[in-house]
Order: structure tokens, then sequence, then C-alpha cells
């Protein structure tokens, strides 16, 4: 049985989409048959795992849309039993498209439409990981939908667990209207400076709050984890013996232990 994780947050620059490259990559790494979809328009994820974008004949929006089964969407990349469905910039008007097909018809389902294609595939893979958007929209409720479990990555900075009630409650509505088995997998710290002292209160008031379902592995603030996605690699590939490195196979080796995988 696979297992579908949604990283999600809807503050921007929390480390969402270094996160689904490198957990993916790190995953792939330790023997795991990993799917990385990109629902961001922007793209990140796939041109971060070294997609080139002329290259993509369908993208996830194709899925969404009906214009192409989901298998037609998945790309291999160039690292071992690590595939994609890449994003394009058609993702960013999604959420418009969906709301007029719900207007026409009561039979669609607006949230639902990933859900019935991951259903298809699932079982092909150990994971399947989600990068979401940074907003709490359409396509994140599908990812909702669609998901097991939910990945929250949290930037060690003030202000840190203020967006994180809004978040809570939108997987608490998703949990009671739309998927009722979703779980919170775990609080992931990102971009922790070690120089500063307010990093760790941060840590320590998000262990206060989340307790055990925050990963022992903290992420790094790294020059090398940002320079990496621009070579189109993930860190385990741009520099195999760097802290970011080490800190990704960590928290790979949390996700598939707390899965008894």
């Amino acid at each position: 049985m696979g297992k579908i994780i949604s990283l999600v947050n809807q503050k921007g620059g929390v480390g969402k989409t270094t996160t689904s490259i490198n957990l993916s990559a790190s995953l792939a790494v330790l023997g795991k048959k990993i799917l990385l979809i990109d629902l961001d328009p922007q793209g990140n994820a796939t041109t971060g795992i070294g997609i080139n974008k002329g290259d993509i004949e369908y993208s996830i929006y194709d899925v969404f849309m009906n214009k192409c089964k989901i298998d037609s969407a998945i790309y291999a990349s160039k690292y071992k039993r690590l595939y994609v469905i890449p994003a394009t910039i058609n993702l960013a008007g999604l959420n418009i498209e969906l709301l007029e097909k719900s207007r026409e018809s009561n039979e669609f389902s607006r949230s639902g439409q990933l859900k019935n294609k991951l259903d298809a595939i699932k079982d092909e893979f150990d994971f399947i990981i989600m990068d979401c958007p940074p907003s709490l929209g359409l396509i994140t409720t599908n990812a909702l939908t669609a998901s097991d479990s939910v990945i929250i990555p949290v930037q060690c900075e003030f202000f840190a667990l203020e967006g994180i009630m809004q978040l809570l409650n939108t997987i608490m509505l998703a949990q009671k209207n739309l998927n009722p088995d979703l779980q919170l997998e775990g609080v992931l710290l990102t971009m922790l400076d070690s120089r500063t002292n307010l990093g760790f209160e941060v840590v320590e008031d998000v262990r206060k709050y989340f307790k055990e379902k925050v990963y022992d592995t903290i992420i790094p603030r790294l020059i090398r984890l940002t320079e990496a996605p621009s070579h189109g690699k993930p860190i385990v590939a741009y520099d195999p013996k760097s802290k970011g490195t080490e800190a990704y196979l960590n928290l790979a080796k949390e996700v598939i232990e707390r899965n008894g995988h």
C-alpha cells in the first residue's frame, strides 16, 4: 500500500518545496519507490528535480482536466526510483476552472478530483509526496482530500506558530467534511539558524505544542540547500557530504520508521 503525504503551509518560504524535493530524493536513495507531485503553478519542484519544462507533454493540470490518464503525466527523473508529475503555469487557472465545472454540474466534486486519479496508481509507489502551493485554495483542498497525511514545514522564526493555527483549522475542516482519515504525519522544523537564540526558542515552542509529532531532525539554514535546485538537483546529488544531505536522509529515515515500511 502506497502512502500519500502532502507538504502544506499557506506561508511561502518555509522550505516546503525544498523539503518535497529532498525528502523524495532521500526516500528513493533509501530504496523506496517515490512519486513526487508538483502542485504549485510555479513548478519549482519540477525544475528543482531536473525536469526540463520544455520536455513536458502532460502535467498535473492535464490530469485534473481529464486531458490525459494519470500514467501519461508520470516522468522518470534522473534518479533511481524517483518519478515526478510536473506542474506548469496552466495550473494557475485551475481554481476557477474547477469552480466553473462544479457550477455546471452538481455531481462534480471540485475537491475530490485528485483523489479519484491517485487511487488508480497509489499502490505502485511506496510514498507519493505532494508539494502544495502556498495558499489554502482548491488545489490544496484537493491534496488534503487525496492524502493519508500531512507534513507541515515550520520555519524557525518569529510568528512561525501564528499561521499554523489557521492551517490546522483548514486540516480539521478537511477531516470533517472531505477526508475523515486524514492524519497529521509530522511537523518539520526548517531553516534553523544556529547562530541566533530565536530559532531555538521557536523549536521549543513548536515541540511544546505538537509534542511527539515534531520530527527529531531539524533542517538547518544552508546556502548549499538553496543552491541545489537551481542546478536541477536534490542536495543528495548536488553535495552528498553536506549537512543538508545528512539532515534530509535522517528525515527520510524517520518517515520510514513512523510508517513501519
